[in-house]
């Protein structure tokens, strides 16, 4: 019965139309049955869980456009997303290089050594020395947070010690659309979409054909028409860590609703194009708290990188995705 009660937040927080009752029917159910539950922890912050259950109601028959709502048999799988509850630490100071490591002198070695004490890792003087105790720390930083173990500090290693250079920059911000405004396809737009020429150029070699196409660095996605028309475009909270692989995937498995590995949070509108060695990655709409149905983030802070490994967007923005990325449309990864 407590079970039970716990999801009246969560039916509060989706406020979805008529087409979205059935995810929350099963929601209700999982969590009745205790279906819903943590699977086994990984070691590290950003590791992920067992594979996704694709659904065979998905994998084909799709028309061109791929805007045909089709019959779901929703999964509550598990997913890699970590919904970015850990705080990154400020440590007042950013690197001013690309990467450092072993030998290595300067104010970004210093740096690195204060954010690594800060972290708990190194407990020496910030002598600017890329010294040996400095390359130990590092490696049992990366060790410890399951990042690749070289030494070296580079962009990934940077992030999750906070001391990266602010990428604010790369972000572009559209105006917010007016109320009711929708793309070229009829789908409302989100506080973060924009549509048709209002959209920011597509990047440089993104591909052809239908299919989206997401800029890490901007934290932005574009639904692209067979005929190379910018449908639609938004800003994302995409990974804090290097496991968004670059280049050319495809859409292989979808859920209404899903679970983050540690059975946290329920993910809306789970759209997978990746699959890696600890899991899978894919678009969905911003996490819920699993214990109350309060948001992990609001739409405003979309376009900062926030997640695990999944691209988390505004709720109007997965609705036009989940009926867009069929099974086998091209997601292009830059």
């Amino acid at each position: 019965m407590n079970d039970i009660k716990r999801t009246g937040p969560l039916l509060a927080a989706l406020h979805r139309p008529t087409r979205q009752r059935a995810v929350v029917a099963l929601v209700v159910a999982c969590v009745a049955c205790g279906g819903l539950v943590a699977l086994t922890k990984r070691d590290s912050e950003n590791s992920i869980a067992s594979a996704s259950v694709a659904d065979p109601a998905q994998d084909a028959g799709s028309a061109d456009t791929g805007l045909t709502l089709k019959p779901v048999v929703a999964a509550a799988d598990a997913n890699q997303d970590l919904v970015g509850a850990e705080a990154t630490p400020d440590t007042g100071c950013t690197l001013t290089e690309r990467s450092i490591r072993a030998g290595t002198t300067g104010p970004s070695v210093a740096c690195l050594q204060t954010a690594l004490a800060s972290a708990g890792f190194y407990s020496g003087a910030a002598t600017a020395s890329f010294d040996q105790a400095t390359d130990a720390a590092v490696r049992v930083m990366q060790t410890t947070r399951d990042l690749f173990v070289d030494g070296v500090v580079g962009r990934e290693s940077a992030i999750s010690l906070g001391i990266w250079a602010d990428e604010a920059s790369l972000v572009v911000y559209t105006p917010k659309p007016p109320a009711g405004a929708k793309d070229l396809l009829g789908f409302p737009l989100s506080s973060v979409a924009t549509s048709g020429p209002h959209a920011p150029p597509l990047p440089p070699n993104s591909g052809s054909g239908k299919r989206l196409v997401y800029d890490r660095s901007g934290q932005r996605i574009w639904a692209v028409s067979k005929d190379e028309t910018v449908i639609r475009s938004w800003l994302v909270s995409g990974s804090k860590f290097g496991n968004e692989t670059p280049g050319t995937h495809q859409v292989y498995s979808r859920s209404e609703m899903s679970t983050a590995w540690n059975g946290k949070a329920f993910l809306p509108h789970m759209v997978r194009w990746l699959k890696t060695d600890l899991g899978n990655i894919g678009f969905h709409g911003i996490p819920l708290h699993v214990s109350d149905g309060t948001v992990y983030q609001t739409e405003a802070d979309l376009g900062k990188r926030l997640s695990g490994g999944c691209q988390r967007q505004a709720n109007p923005d997965a609705d036009f995705v989940w009926e867009f990325a069929q099974i086998g449309t091209t997601v292009v990864v830059i």
